[in-house]
């Protein structure tokens, strides 16, 4: 059953660690889930973001010896879905703005106008710096994604403890090009997760 209520999801969403080993999550919904997060945006909507699901025996075994202290998630969620960013995403601007202008979205002249200046752009960037966008944008479709799973009835867990050097190659990506940005584990949550607080707005905040 999906939940609609925006604000049951954002406080529903705990950070679980075990679920239901019985709960599998379909090919269909998981799809579904991840198209849903990736209406996140993105600079210049060059989307940045890859997912790998590792959901079988084998591809969970691949992934328990880099995941440091999260390995019961890896043993009991539906899936780990490992999210990475692409180093040279600039490479499917034709193909994105050339379907924004097949969908009426765009002008022919602002495509034209946007592959002229922002692919060199992109291209001519330090590795630094695109690191920092994939890597923001990357984190935006992940935090989506939990909330669109939390929409579907399903618990997450954002984990950050990986071997980050080791994760694209372990799993037949081109290490150089696709950067790591975080797990995030879904399923339904055997146990709930902690509740938590948060500072006060006055304390993080400032008004100019």
């Amino acid at each position: 059953m999906i939940e609609n209520n925006f604000e049951t999801i954002l406080k529903g969403r705990r950070s679980v660690r075990n679920y239901d080993p019985a709960v599998k999550i379909s090919k269909e919904e998981m799809s579904e889930m991840l198209a849903e997060a990736t209406l996140a945006p993105s600079s210049v909507n060059l989307q940045p973001w890859r997912f790998v699901v590792v959901e079988s025996d084998e591809a969970k075994a691949t992934l328990k010896p880099l995941i440091r202290f999260n390995t019961l998630q890896n043993e009991t969620s539906s899936a780990m879905v490992l999210i990475f960013g692409d180093m040279q995403c600039y490479e499917r601007a034709e193909e994105i703005y050339g379907q924004a202008v097949a969908e009426g979205k765009m002008p022919e002249e602002v495509k034209d106008k946007q592959l002229e200046s922002i692919v060199p752009h992109y291209k001519g960037m330090s590795p630094e710096k695109m690191n920092d966008i994939v890597k923001i944008d990357g984190s935006l479709a992940a935090m989506q994604l939990m909330l669109v799973a939390r929409g579907h009835g399903y618990d997450t867990n954002p984990i950050g403890g990986f071997e980050e050097d080791q994760l694209a190659k372990a799993f037949g990506l081109d290490e150089s090009r696709y950067v790591p940005v975080m797990i995030v584990s879904i399923g339904k949550a055997l146990e709930g997760g902690y509740e938590s607080v948060r500072l006060p707005v006055d304390k993080i905040t400032e008004w100019k």
